[in-house]
C-alpha cells in the first residue's frame, strides 16, 4: 500500500486551532460571573484535485492531511491509495485549501462526474448530481473479523481518553479504530461525525493499516453515509453509540456490514449482521 506524500505551504504553522477560548458570561445559582470558556472551532476547507476546485466542507481545522485522504477514499473518488499522488495543505489567514493530487484517469472520472457542493458541518451527500453519486452500492463486505462483546464494551470506555479536544469543548464528534485483542489504536475529532469518520480512514491509511482487521466505533448517529463510507473502503463493521436510521440499516444488511447501535459500557443493540459478534 502506498501513503499518499504530504506537503505544507510555508505558511501552514498559522493554521487556526482547533480550538479557540472566548469570553463569557456565566450564569449559575442566581450569580453571574465573566469568565473564558473554550468553544470548537470550525472552518471553510476548500477541497482541490489537481488545482480545480471539488468541494467546500465545514470541518475542524485539524488533521486535514487525513480529512483529505479519507474523503478522497471513502467518496470513490479514488479507489485505492496507489491513485492518491500527493496532498497539500495551504492556509492563509482564516481560509484553508485541500490540494490532492490524483492518477489523470481518476482526475477524468471526477471531471465527468462534477461535483460542486457547499457542505454544511457533518453535511454527507449534499451536492450530488445524481443518485448514482449519492447512493453508491460497494460490494458486501466478507472476512474473519470476530468482535468480542467484552472488548468492545471496554473500547467504549477507553474512547473518552482519546477525545482530547471534546473534553475541553463538548462539541466534536470522535471516531476511533479499534482492533481485536488490542483495543482502542486510533482515534480522531471533528465537529462533523462523517469528518471524523474520513479523518480516521486516512490516518489509518497514512499509516499502511490494514482496514479488514478492525472496527470502527462513532460518537453519533449511525446514518446511511457513515455506513457507505466505511463499506467503499472496507471496514466491516460500525459501532455508534446513538441510533442508526433505517436507510442505514438496510444498507449494512446489503453491504454486509455489522451494525451497532445505542452502544454503552454496559449495553448496545445489533441492527445488522450479528454473526461477527461473540461474548
Amino acid at each position: 500500500m502506498t501513503v499518499p506524500s504530504t506537503t505544507a505551504a510555508p505558511e501552514a504553522s498559522a493554521r487556526p486551532s482547533p480550538v479557540v477560548s472566548v469570553r463569557v458570561e456565566r450564569w449559575q445559582a442566581g450569580a453571574t460571573e465573566s469568565t473564558t470558556d473554550q468553544v470548537a472551532d470550525e472552518r471553510p476547507i476548500a477541497f482541490k484535485y489537481l488545482g480545480v476546485p471539488h468541494v467546500v466542507m465545514l470541518a475542524t481545522p485539524a488533521d486535514l492531511e487525513d480529512l483529505a485522504v479519507g474523503f478522497t477514499l471513502s467518496e470513490a473518488l479514488a479507489a485505492s491509495p496507489e491513485e492518491i499522488r500527493a496532498v497539500e495543505v495551504r492556509a492563509t489567514g482564516d481560509a484553508l485549501e485541500i490540494d490532492i493530487a490524483i492518477t489523470a484517469e481518476r482526475f477524468a472520472a471526477l471531471l465527468t462526474r462534477h461535483r460542486n457542493l457547499t457542505g454544511r458541518t457533518g453535511c454527507g451527500m449534499c451536492g450530488a448530481e445524481t443518485l448514482a453519486d449519492a447512493v453508491r452500492e460497494p460490494p458486501a463486505l466478507v472476512g474473519d473479523l470476530v468482535i468480542s462483546v467484552r472488548e468492545m464494551h471496554q473500547a467504549l470506555v477507553a474512547l473518552g481518553t482519546g477525545q482530547v479536544y471534546n473534553a475541553r469543548t463538548g462539541s466534536i464528534h470522535a471516531a476511533a479504530w479499534v482492533v481485536p485483542g488490542a483495543g482502542v489504536e486510533l482515534v480522531r475529532e471533528d465537529v462533523g461525525r462523517h469528518n471524523a469518520l474520513d479523518k480516521l480512514i486516512g490516518a489509518l491509511v497514512r499509516r499502511g493499516e490494514n482496514l479488514g482487521l478492525g472496527y470502527a466505533i462513532v460518537t453519533s448517529r449511525a446514518s446511511y453515509e457513515i455506513v457507505q463510507k466505511a463499506a467503499t473502503v472496507g471496514i466491516a463493521a460500525i459501532v455508534a453509540v446513538s441510533a442508526p436510521t433505517a436507510f442505514a440499516i438496510r444498507s449494512a444488511q446489503a453491504f454486509g456490514i455489522t451494525l451497532v447501535g445505542f452502544a454503552r459500557p454496559e449495553r448496545h443493540v445489533v441492527y445488522a449482521h450479528a454473526e461477527r459478534l461473540v461474548p
